[in-house]
């Protein structure tokens, strides 16, 4: 099993990397420029015109691995790495629609908020609905640190509900993550780790999403080769949707949902700036709790006070894939008793 993890690794990283060398050119050739938001840090206008949906980089590149080394594994009726890869494939979907509008438009504004989240919502209800149909998981919640407990036992509906907003919440957050050059990379690189060591763990039952896992860590690692700073390439909303929907479809099809707390905690607090940002500035009539939002633009400005050094987008990079990484292994060892040690 481990074999084929790193063969998919090694041959999502080289389709990846070399479907770059090929991508990048045809995006300049087709004027598909990114336009970098007004209201963000004013370097960052530096990066306009910059090359967007690169994230098909490693769509391709997973899929090449998934349909080449997971080929025995759908021969032998196990079709878990391919409905993840499908349900990520159509969030891919939803936002090469949001990248084209942009580029049509010619500003950082694409489909409106209420159509992304009528479109997340209805794949991610979908998806549950597969995942439950195929036995992938029940409407039942494992908690992590608590695998020797019962899980919590919910009425199908409720799940449902939940797992839609979790679906949602997560997509959105690692959408709002990607918003410095190899940031959204950086983080993930941990969680594909992660679900990749709970499925060596877990053995045969999860096997084929092992694959998936390390065919997921594979395509970053070759995306990081154009997307590290200074980036010669965006992975755009195609790219950022993804990947939120791999993580959750990999979480969701091992059945142990409530993981994507700890290791997505670095998600969790960019999503929790804007928040805190929006009602804050609300509720103080103009102010600002944070430099910027979201997070990595926080440190990006000097922090709090403005007084402290400002970090340069590779800092941001370092130290929040660091912070990823540890909060992945606290993941890990949070579920990984569920079927014993």
């Amino acid at each position: 099993m481990i074999l084929e993890m790193l063969l998919g690794l090694l041959v999502s990283f080289v389709v990846t990397a070399a479907f770059g060398r090929f991508l990048i050119p045809k995006l300049r050739e087709m004027k598909a420029g990114q336009s970098i938001r007004e209201d963000g840090p004013v370097w960052h206008m530096a990066k306009q015109g910059t090359p967007t949906m690169g994230g098909l980089m490693f769509i391709v590149g997973i899929g090449a691995a998934l349909f080449t080394v997971g080929f025995p594994a759908l021969l032998d009726g196990r079709w878990g790495h391919v409905i993840v890869f499908g349900f990520a494939l159509i969030y891919a979907a939803i936002g090469f629609l949001d990248d084209y509008e942009k580029l049509k438009k010619k500003q950082n504004l694409g489909l409106t908020a209420s159509q992304k989240f009528l479109l997340q919502l209805v794949v991610a209800i979908v998806l549950v609905l597969v995942l439950r149909l195929s036995g992938f998981l029940t409407p039942s919640l494992h908690i992590p640190f608590f695998m020797d407990r019962p899980p919590l036992q919910l009425p199908e509906i409720v799940y449902f509900i939940f797992a839609a907003f979790v679906i949602v919440g997560t997509v959105n957050a690692v959408n709002i993550t990607d918003g410095v050059d190899g940031l959204a990379s950086g983080v993930s690189l941990p969680v594909a780790i992660c679900f990749g060591a709970l499925a060596l763990h877990w053995g045969v039952l999860y096997a084929e999403l092992g694959l998936f896992a390390g065919a997921l860590a594979g395509g970053l690692i070759g995306f990081l080769i154009y997307n590290f700073n200074p980036a010669k390439v965006f992975m755009g909303d195609t790219g950022s949707l993804f990947l939120g929907g791999a993580i959750c479809g990999i979480a969701f099809a091992m059945n142990v949902p409530l993981v994507l707390i700890p290791v997505g905690a670095v998600y969790i607090a960019e999503t929790l700036s804007d928040v805190i940002q929006v009602v804050y500035y609300k509720a103080t009539g103009g102010k600002r709790f944070f430099r910027m939002a979201p997070l990595h633009h926080h440190f990006e400005m000097g922090g709090l006070t403005g007084r402290g050094k400002k970090w340069k987008e590779r800092k941001v990079f370092t130290v929040f894939t660091l912070v990823s990484a540890v909060f992945a292994v606290i993941a890990y060892l949070s579920v990984y008793l569920r079927y014993g040690a």
